[in-house]
């Protein structure tokens, strides 16, 4: 196998593990109890047929996942299509629907803690002897043990969202790798305990009726929820077109075949009486674990126990498996926030980001709230929380499959996804038909509750987010741009959800696009900029003619001219978009392709300029003119990449102060919105006594440029150039802002800059803050006596 094959099936490795691990929680360690209460042996049916839906529903997922792998899930693909009005359902639809399953996953945690714990006291002074989990009366609510410890598991996973913790693609790969462990072992040997009475007893496979499979299937859809988080990270995966799909698909149909096979054990284990015990109720898989391991085998004549290590297991491994599926649901949460809060549904308050943790602790706390308030008023009815994310994830996946078929039914330009549906439009079409029939199978106090906040989504768009959005829908834009075709209630229809809001566009990042190769970067970091400071993006191509040729023939001529022109442009279209980045596009012809830079930039009102740089030359065109011929004066910061690629995971910015760091400050500020960047800090002391003032000089530089929270570096070397090569060595990406002397200055004639890029292996971003010099000296440098 090649080195590129052997990494793009660790790239589908992780992917998968992202979908099994999100989705092997609390669907298998807590709803098999709840769930054969209501449809008895024939719930392993529910789940097959839960389990199906969801796989039609993965198709469309995948398929949205591979046309725009950067856009972040199913809020963006529901905005984007059928507009804010549906934007604002999904997103709040989604955000609910994670505080539902994450105080459900919290619930299944505290009984299995109740269940670990069961009968443990301590001893207290004046207060005597007290249960680790003890029932408590809250004004009109009692909470039991399990609800207890659901409270302080949703606690501790809030708080570690709130700190901004993180769960890494390794250790989410151990946790899935444990669980499968424990659980193959426990399939194993509960084949052998299994017994086809227990099925057949009390009532034959269902004793509830048949009619009871579909509201179990509708009950236990909740154990689904987690391989839609696979399309989030697709930016990040090798070969999306192809591990992308694979991994969605492929997570469902793992997970669909673990549930039937342990859910089958569990009916041949338990009796269907003694699924309404409290401890068979609250942990079935720990229940079933007493008669699957009560027996001793022998070693050297000594007999050992094995039920008590075996229960153990079980339980340890819900609690990781509940933790797991809650942590990620809190921390997907903050996500869809963020999403909308960047398109106006929400206001910017809720995304105020910690000076210390650099999380949106806001949007955590609240979330945290409700999933409190959920286990207090709920813990009691656990099939109503479970019920209750159903509907709303149900509500986004028919809209997500409503979007699909917007998408490909308007023929829009940028989607050109490399995986479809088989069967389209049948497939969308019963993936949406399917998952809005679910519902009706719903309990009646989760639809009301659920259909609650779908009400107040609605009002919130038409009260707050109609006036403060302004991004259309396809589907709004497709009917009035085609109004005298349509229906007249369709015309009305879109007229009346259309937003309202201002059109402000904001600062422009004028993104100069030279070089296949370097394009997406460029697009990738000028999109960020442009996301950061509320703006657009100006995608530009400078074709470069001949001084021969007259300007007005090459602009006729430009198909002839540049033919790769219009494909890179669109390209870049296409690749701004994905970052939900406003863009337009623009072919300039010139005799200088690399002075027209600074003509376009001052032209079209420009406010960064992001660029590459090619070392011996700076984007396609040549340096031949004098710089000082260089008349028009460019009032705009500027940002130029030397790589091939922006990876932004691990940032180094190096600074001494002054106006170019300023620049360089909000360049890593907004990258780390877009990726979750961690910042490091490095400063340059002469020596060792200097140090305490330079770690002042950065705690202060951090809190005016809004970087609190990162790490801060201090080098006592006294040499500039290669403390940042050291710290470079584990960092993905170097920003150096300018110095004295001029950006062109640095990169035709050399300089510290310069000379310290070229021997980096990672790429660098070189920036340089706008002045009021004048050209000669914001290029060559100031003059000095």
């Amino acid at each position: 196998m090649s080195d590129e094959e052997l990494a793009k099936d660790l790239g589908l490795l992780s992917a998968l593990t992202i979908g099994i691990g999100t989705m092997i929680g609390a669907g298998i360690f807590v709803l098999p109890g709840i769930a054969a209460q209501e449809a008895g042996p024939a719930v392993v049916l529910s789940f097959i047929i839960g389990g199906m839906i969801a796989l039609i529903n993965a198709l469309s997922v995948s398929e949205l996942g591979t046309a725009m792998p950067k856009a972040g899930g199913a809020y963006y693909y529901i905005n984007r299509a059928l507009g804010p009005l549906f934007g604002s359902i999904s997103g709040m639809g989604d955000w609910i629907g994670l505080a539902f399953a994450s105080a459900f996953y919290s619930i299944g945690f505290g009984g299995y803690l109740a269940d670990l714990l069961d009968g443990t006291v301590v001893s207290l002074p004046v207060l005597g002897t007290v249960s680790l989990l003890p029932t408590i009366a809250l004004g009109p609510f009692t909470l039991n043990e399990i609800q207890i410890g659901a409270i302080i598991a949703g606690a501790v996973f809030v708080g570690v969202n709130y700190i901004g913790a993180k769960e890494t693609g390794s250790i989410q790969t151990v946790i899935v790798t444990i669980l499968l462990g424990i659980l193959t072992i426990f399939a194993v040997a509960g084949f052998f305990s299994f017994d086809w009475a227990t099925v057949t007893a009390e009532g034959g496979l269902a004793p509830e009726g048949t009619g009871a499979i579909l509201p179990g299937a509708a009950l236990v859809f909740v154990s689904y929820l987690g391989y839609a988080k696979i399309a989030t990270i697709g930016e990040e995966l090798k070969n999306p077109g192809r591990n992308l799909p694979i991994a969605i698909v492929g997570s469902v149909v793992i997970v669909m075949g673990i549930y039937t096979i342990l859910v089958g054990l569990l009916m041949g284990l338990i009796p269907h009486s003694e699924f309404f015990l409290d401890q068979a109720e609250n942990a079935p898989m720990s229940y079933a674990a007493e008669t699957v391991f009560d027996y001793e085998f022998a070693v050297v004549g000594f007999e050992i126990p094995i039920l008590g290590i075996g229960v153990t297991s079980i339980t340890l491994a819900a609690l990781l498996a509940t933790a797991s599926s809650a942590n990620a649901s809190i921390l997907a949460s903050a996500r869809i926030n963020f999403a909308m809060g960047r398109d106006k549904i929400v206001t910017d308050w809720l995304n105020e980001i910690h000076p210390n943790y650099a999380t949106p602790y806001r949007s955590i706390a609240l979330t945290g709230l409700m999933i409190i308030v959920f286990i207090i008023a709920l813990g009691e009815t656990v099939e109503i929380l479970a019920s209750a994310a159903s509907v709303l994830h149900l509500v986004v996946y028919a809209l997500i499959n409503a979007s699909l078929i917007v998408f490909r039914e308007a023929d829009v330009p940028e989607y050109d996804p490399e995986f479809e549906v088989p069967l389209y439009p049948f497939t969308p079409i019963a993936g949406f038909v399917l998952s809005l029939a679910l519902i009706y199978f719903m309990g009646n106090v989760a639809t009301a509750i659920s259909g609650l906040f779908v009400v107040f989504a609605i009002l919130w768009y038409f009260f707050y987010a109609r006036t403060e959005t302004d991004r259309e829908g396809i589907l709004t834009s497709y009917i009035l741009d085609r109004s005298d075709e349509m229906p007249e209630p369709a015309v009305s229809a879109a007229t009346a959800v259309k937003p309202i809001g201002d059109a402000e566009s904001g600062p422009r990042v004028m993104v100069a696009i030279a070089n296949p190769r370097t394009e997406q970067a460029l697009i990738t970091l000028g999109s960020a900029i442009a996301q950061a400071k509320g703006g657009s993006v100006l995608a530009t191509h400078i074709v470069q003619v001949p001084d021969q040729t007259p300007l007005q023939k090459g602009a006729e001529q430009i198909d002839q001219i540049s033919a790769e022109s219009e494909r890179l442009l669109a390209d870049a279209e296409a690749s701004a978009e994905t970052f939900d980045a406003d863009v337009e596009t623009k072919t300039i012809v010139s005799h200088r392709s690399f002075e027209e830079v600074f003509d376009a930039a001052g032209t079209y009102g420009v406010d960064t300029v992001v660029m590459g740089w090619g070392r011996s030359t700076v984007g396609e065109g040549r340096v031949e003119r004098p710089l000082d011929e260089l008349t028009h004066d460019l009032p705009c910061d500027f940002v130029i990449l030397d790589g091939e690629e922006v990876t932004a995971d691990r940032i180094l910015l190096p600074t001494a102060g002054g106006s170019g760091s300023e620049v360089s400050a909000a360049v890593a500020r907004a990258l780390q919105a877009e990726y979750g960047s961690e910042i490091s800090l490095l400063h340059v002391v002469d020596d060792p006594d200097e140090r305490e003032e330079g770690e002042a000089f950065l705690e202060e530089w951090a809190a005016e440029q809004g970087l609190e929270g990162t790490t801060h570096i201090v080098d006592d070397s006294g040499d500039v150039g290669e403390a940042i090569e050291r710290a470079a060595s584990d960092h993905s990406l170097v920003i150096l802002g300018a110095t004295r002397r001029g950006v062109l200055s640095r990169l035709v004639r050399g300089s510290l800059v310069f000379d310290v890029a070229t021997d980096l292996d990672v790429p660098v971003l070189l920036a340089e803050k706008e002045s009021s010099r004048s050209l000669r000296e914001r290029v060559l440098g100031e003059r000095r006596d």
